[in-house]
């Protein structure tokens, strides 16, 4: 894991950790790395991954099984897919919206590349 400048380390470690449950890496069920594991891989403080397995508890994403460590939880995908589809739509899209009118993108200069990315996706 590579850590940018545009957000502290823990909500990207978050973000990892939701993408990871997202694409299916993680299901429900799932045993995640202890947080002196994921700290000792990552090179980071402990403190900072117990703050991001902290939040995702809090949010629901995460289960702590007290003596054996923390789980995706059942709902966790839902939830996530929701959340997620909601934040690109309030945050990203409108970047993205903008940035295509500056460039004089249409809708059909995209519909070849996000068919592009689905044919990608599926080959996977």
């Amino acid at each position: 894991m590579e850590f940018g400048d545009h957000k502290t380390i823990f909500l990207q470690i978050r973000d990892w950790l939701v993408d990871q449950i997202l694409t299916g890496k993680l299901v429900p069920g799932d045993r995640i790395p202890s947080v002196r594991e994921l700290a000792a891989d990552i090179e980071v403080n402990r403190n900072t991954v117990m703050r991001s397995y902290s939040l995702m508890e809090q949010e629901g994403i995460i289960d702590n099984r007290r003596g054996i460590g923390f789980f995706v939880s059942e709902q966790a995908r839902q939830r996530l897919a929701t959340d997620e589809k909601a934040q690109f739509i309030e945050e990203e899209l409108p970047k993205i919206i903008h940035q295509a009118k500056v460039l004089r993108l249409t809708l059909a200069d995209f519909q070849p590349l996000i068919q592009q990315l689905h044919e990608n996706e599926n080959q996977q």
